[in-house]
């Protein structure tokens, strides 16, 4: 049935966890967004929150916009930051992913998940340049996903503690997939996909040791964390304090640990340190692999 107004809680996500390049993602349950949309006469974008004045309102340049304009549906949508801004935290899908099934919801579209989230990788390419769907599906269907060809896999791992911790760095995901190579040696593409391979089956199991050792990249990971003042040293520290593996969260520049769940707050309090030892400020969100987007008021 139809409705006049929606208000959605949208996640945060992270893509890639270092082995799935443009193919892994997951859900976090902090930090969010919250999103109201109201049935208008035209398609208007307000923004407040975290960040705010940073984000076009124009929906010709606004990823929620551009998923309203696809799905002609006119909306007034409010949308109420959280997550932090170009910080590899799926910032641009949150408001994509967010709307699309919003939209789907008060206009009675019946379009399935898998459609959804076409319809907002279309969305955040607007912002990344490519209409890559790692963000947006895990905010879609919640948990871990595995993105491929027009196809999503699902799993909802649980108890699998996450620390996000990111820092005052500015990295453009545009720039940060144009210096990679377009191609890798047998050795490389052979160690990833082992490792790829072996997160899927940690994720599967609940199993924190194996997905933190399958979180290892060659090449990509090596190239983005340049542009990460203090990651090796970051890297590092959450180790030693218990952390079962550490890679850049998309394209950076948060970096996220996995760990037990009684192990967050100790690993999020030296990976915070070690940035500040390289004179970098930064934040860190203590959570999980959680659920995909949620109605919070109807």
């Amino acid at each position: 049935m139809a409705m006049d107004h929606l208000k959605i809680r949208v996640p945060a996500t992270s893509a890639n966890l270092g082995a799935g390049f443009d193919v892994f993602g997951i859900a976090l349950e902090t930090p969010f967004d919250i999103i109201d949309i109201e049935k208008s006469d035209c398609i208007e974008i307000v923004v407040l929150g975290r960040e705010s004045q940073f984000v076009p309102i124009d929906p010709k340049r606004n990823t929620a916009g551009i998923v309203a304009s696809l799905l002609k549906t006119p909306v007034k949508i409010t949308i109420h930051r959280g997550i932090p801004l170009s910080s590899g935290l799926g910032s641009s899908a949150a408001p994509a992913a967010g709307v699309a099934f919003a939209l789907n919801e008060m206009f009675a579209l019946g379009l399935s998940r898998l459609e959804l989230v076409g319809i907002a990788a279309q969305g955040e390419k607007a912002a990344s340049g490519a209409a890559h769907a790692d963000n947006v599906a895990p905010a879609i269907y919640g948990g871990f996903v595995i993105v491929h060809k027009d196809k999503i896999i699902s799993l909802m791992p649980e108890n699998v503690g996450i620390v996000a911790v990111h820092p005052e760095i500015i990295v453009s995901t545009r720039e940060a997939r144009a210096i990679l190579p377009e191609k890798l040696s047998i050795a490389d593409i052979s160690f990833n996909t082992a490792n790829a391979a072996s997160m899927v089956v940690g994720m599967m199991k609940n199993d924190i040791r194996l997905i933190g050792e399958s979180m290892e990249n060659r090449v990509i990971e090596e190239i983005r964390s340049t542009f990460i003042k203090g990651y090796l040293e970051v890297k590092k520290s959450a180790i030693y304090a218990g952390a079962a593996g550490v890679t850049i969260s998309g394209s950076g520049p948060t970096l996220i640990a996995v760990c037990r769940m009684d192990e967050r707050k100790m690993i999020a309090e030296v990976m915070v340190k070690a940035f500040a030892d390289n004179n970098v400020k930064s934040e860190a969100f203590i959570t999980t692999i959680g659920k995909g987007i949620e109605i919070i008021w109807s």
